[in-house]
């Protein structure tokens, strides 16, 4: 192994993160930048997905630390990129995060700062945590989350999101309200190793950090080192009753609804029972599909957390 590439940060910008914001402020970011400790080499992606291609790229040429500089979307492909590369060098993997996204979701779990000399601060502390990952496998595909997966209203919500992406964090909301009144409740079952659930369901989300859509809190009590998923299924709602409870999906309390159900697995599948497909939002990334299988990959590789 190359020991100087090794210690070196391989930075991946997203330059069309935050509606905009990582092109605008594209020189204050190469100046903060050079307040790292360590050495780096920075990388712009082009187009979708070109994070995975720089990932494994950077892998093969002995790089083991990462910096993601965008939103929960380029995290996602730099988490999807490390884990398709193959197991060999995940114990060797490092991930920080510059956030600068529309949501920022993952980055709330273990209160990174959005600034970006903030950000760079907590990085240079180096301090880890070896998280869980999730594995989503569908009929012709493999991806990876390392926040959470939702089915339903969830998908639904995800899929209209680019309408209103010029909102900022206030696009997940307004995409919630306008889609209430389009989305409809499926029957799904849903099997686990002990148990089998039938239910017309609105929503089910998988997690296994804490916030999703911009700040919402649907799980109960996720863990990310834990070894399990945390997974919410929230029954058929009337678009009244969600609204009168919408806050709850912001402050957690939606759990204590008398539809909503909370368990915790390190597998499941799910069928849906209609012979049509529905979209998952995968840390805000979207899969068509009729049915799959989930499970978590505990402490999968390490990232950087303050």
């Amino acid at each position: 192994m190359n020991s100087n590439f090794s210690n070196t940060w391989f930075i991946i910008i997203n330059p069309a993160s935050g509606n905009g914001f990582v092109k605008a402020k594209k020189n204050k970011i190469l100046k903060s930048l050079e307040k790292l400790k360590s050495p780096y080499q920075i990388q712009f992606t082009e187009y979708a997905r070109h994070e995975e291609i720089l990932v494994k790229e950077a892998i093969s040429s002995d790089y083991r630390k990462f910096i993601s500089v965008g939103g929960d979307g380029t995290l996602h492909h730099v988490v999807n990129g490390i884990m398709h590369f193959g197991n060999e060098y995940l114990d060797e993997i490092k991930v920080a995060v510059i956030p600068v996204g529309t949501g920022n979701d993952w980055v709330k779990q273990y209160s990174i700062p959005k600034n970006i000399d903030s950000a760079i601060e907590v990085i240079n502390q180096e301090k880890t945590i070896a998280q869980d990952i999730g594995k989503i496998t569908t009929e012709n595909k493999v991806n990876y989350f390392n926040n959470l997966a939702g089915l339903g209203f969830d998908g639904f919500v995800a899929k209209n999101l680019p309408r209103f992406k010029k909102w900022g964090g206030f696009s997940y909301f307004l995409s919630a309200i306008i889609g209430l009144f389009q989305y409809k409740s499926h029957d799904l079952i849903i099997t686990t190793e002990d148990k089998e659930i039938k239910s017309k369901t609105f929503l089910l989300a998988m997690g296994i950090c804490k916030f999703c859509g911009g700040g919402m809190r649907l799980t109960h009590e996720p863990n990310s080192t834990d070894g399990l998923l945390d997974i919410t299924i929230v029954q058929d709602l009337s678009p009244f009753s969600f609204l009168l409870h919408i806050m709850k999906m912001y402050n957690g309390k939606i759990n204590n609804h008398k539809k909503v159900e909370t368990f915790k697995t390190n597998k499941m599948e799910v069928v849906l029972e209609e012979k049509y497909n529905l979209f998952i939002q995968v840390d805000g990334e979207l899969i068509e599909t009729n049915s799959f299988k989930v499970e978590v990959l505990p402490n999968a590789f390490s990232f950087v957390v303050k």
